[in-house]
């Protein structure tokens, strides 16, 4: 692929990756959501319990950032964080009936959104977009390659 393409390509994933959180982003505040808090709440709601380092490191975030989430999220009522049985000096965070009540509103935003940005694609060209994105995504979680390294473009 040309410089020209990959670039372009490029910035229409980030152009794509923001159009896409700030969509998402407007819907869950009318729920009274934040952005990024919505992804703490959905990995509750598949498995609750887990520990702030366990949720940073399924959501691919430090846990500095978990931990003021978790706390806002605490704040509003949607959380509450225990004492772990095997650890004391661990805590657990567990969704509340309040939490509980808010993920369909939650994925409800999340639903409108996925549509909102797949209109127009029929399932083929769905599954091919998927599929491409899971590719690219492989790509980025590999070792990071220094600038210029393995570029057949890059003249030397």
């Amino acid at each position: 692929m040309a410089k020209a393409n990959k670039a372009a390509a490029m910035s229409r994933l980030h152009s794509a990756a923001r159009l896409s959180r700030t969509a998402l982003a407007a819907r869950l505040l009318t729920h009274g959501f934040y952005a990024g808090q919505d992804q703490i709440m959905i990995a509750l709601d598949r498995e609750d319990g887990q520990t702030p380092g366990q949720l940073a490191t399924r959501l691919g975030v430090r846990p500095p950032t978990v931990t003021k989430t978790i706390n806002r999220l605490q704040s509003q009522g949607y959380l509450d964080k225990r004492a772990s049985d095997s650890d004391a000096r661990q805590a657990n965070v567990f969704l509340t009936d309040e939490g509980r009540n808010a993920i369909k509103s939650i994925e409800k935003a999340v639903r409108k959104t996925e549509k909102q940005a797949l209109k127009g694609l029929d399932k083929k060209e769905q599954k091919a977009l998927l599929k491409l994105l899971a590719r690219v995504e492989s790509n980025l979680n590999g070792a990071v390659v220094p600038d210029d390294e393995d570029d057949p473009d890059t003249e030397e």
